[in-house]
């Protein structure tokens, strides 16, 4: 039987690669054909080429970092609690996010997100 690597340790290189903006890194945590959703909302992205994509976008941001809050390992899903630094068309901000990740051999099969509400910083 083929050995994976933790779902935690999954989560934390992607959390890693998305904080230095290498998606490649950050995609090949990622199953082929992986969604990511709106936690009770709507799918954002289906598959490699659409979650590519939706990352290109965010990565190019100048003040993208995700800070951990607070992390949980239930089996293979792990939550994660962040506090995000974004560049948003009205100026950089921040946005908390809860990210529930399903991995599955070695991979993040989906990831849905509650996403807050967004905090401009004063200039």
């Amino acid at each position: 039987m083929p050995q994976f690597t933790s779902p935690e340790v999954v989560v934390q290189r992607q959390l890693d690669a998305y904080n230095a903006k290498d998606v490649d890194a950050w995609l090949s945590t990622y199953a082929p054909d992986a969604k990511q959703i709106e936690l009770g909302g709507p799918l954002l992205a289906d598959g490699h080429a659409q979650i590519r994509a939706r990352a290109l976008a965010r990565f190019h941001e100048p003040h993208l970092h995700a800070q951990l809050i607070r992390r949980e390992t239930f089996g293979n899903v792990v939550i994660d609690h962040e506090d995000v630094t974004r560049t948003f068309p009205e100026g950089p901000g921040r946005v908390e996010l809860v990210c529930v990740y399903l991995v599955e051999k070695g991979l993040i099969q989906s990831a849905s997100f509650a996403i807050g509400p967004q905090t401009l910083f004063m200039a």
